[in-house]
């Protein structure tokens, strides 16, 4: 099929170009030989009259006009698989849908048992792949890697649509026998010339309570990096450090570990974390994805039960 002369069979192989940028990877993702897809490079570049992709010492970059197409192509692709996959109808006690979401190890621990528990009351097979967090979350939508995002607030694209989840505030995660322990709370001063063990997420510079002290004007001493947000409580047994940690998350893990938690000094017992689902505005219809958001905040309801992550420390 063509559209203004462009055989549109040769955007999903531009697509993966962009994405891999590499003819024998492409190649290989879209099942053709090599020569082939090399035949379908000359063709765009003669179409765009663009070489689209340069070589660059050991690997191909994008020149400035693939950059711009690069997303309006996702997008084209994106919307027509969106359009034509979609089903008119989704029951749960009957599919075997696999649905892909972006989560934190955080979200995974507290959430996520609840989620499955659910599914599974309903009776089904659906099956959920968990992808682990990436640098620009937006992407792994916009590009058709993963149905939802479980994300905070602030690392949403204002693009796309969300529903607020739950809010989530921080305890400090201590050793039962530090001298942080004994005292039974810490104030600022102790806080900030504490050695910390602080969570940063793969691919990022920073965590969110990191940007909450440097938008503060406050800093502390990080003795020990994670990248891992159910590790980090582990790391301090046994030290005088002090974990910033998801209340629900602390709760949960203190339970099976000597671990004494504080609460946060002032000011810092008003910062809060919004945690929210996001997916695709082309996606907002999917019966699919209607029927998890819709679980999600019923897992929600569970996982709160009880007023769990509403106590101070």
């Amino acid at each position: 099929m063509r559209f203004n002369k462009l055989d549109l069979n040769l955007l999903v192989a531009l697509d993966a170009l962009f994405r891999l940028r590499s003819v024998s990877r492409a190649a290989e993702q879209l099942h053709m030989s090599q020569s082939a897809l090399s035949s379908s490079l000359a063709r765009l570049r003669d179409y765009f009259n663009d070489e689209l992709l340069v070589q660059v010492g050991r690997q191909m970059e994008l020149t400035p006009r693939a950059e711009v197409l690069q997303e309006a192509v996702r997008d084209v692709l994106v919307r027509v698989n969106t359009t034509i996959t979609a089903m008119p109808y989704f029951d749960a006690t009957q599919s075997d849908r696999e649905f892909r979401i972006f989560v934190s190890d955080f979200s995974m621990a507290v959430l996520f048992p609840h989620v499955l528990a659910l599914a599974q009351e309903e009776g089904g097979k659906v099956r959920f792949h968990l992808l682990p967090q990436t640098r620009q979350p937006q992407r792994t939508l916009e590009q058709g890697d993963a149905d939802l995002l479980v994300i905070p607030q602030h690392y949403c694209s204002p693009d796309h649509p969300t529903d607020a989840l739950f809010d989530e505030a921080f305890s400090c995660v201590v050793w039962n026998r530090s001298v942080h322990a004994r005292r039974g709370e810490m104030t600022l001063e102790q806080y900030l010339a504490a050695g910390h063990v602080v969570m940063q997420p793969p691919g990022m510079d920073r965590s969110f309570e990191h940007m909450f002290m440097q938008g503060s004007g406050l800093t502390r001493r990080v003795e020990v990096t994670s990248f891992s947000f159910l590790a980090a409580p582990y790391l301090v047994v046994g030290t005088e450090r002090v974990a910033t940690v998801h209340r629900r998350l602390a709760r949960e893990v203190s339970r099976g570990l000597p671990l004494t938690l504080l609460p946060m000094p002032m000011p810092m017992q008003a910062q809060r974390m919004e945690q929210v689902v996001q997916w695709h505005k082309y996606r907002s219809q999917d019966p699919g994805l209607i029927w998890l958001r819709d679980l999600l905040q019923r897992a929600v309801l569970r996982m709160d039960e009880g007023g769990a992550g509403q106590t101070p420390a």
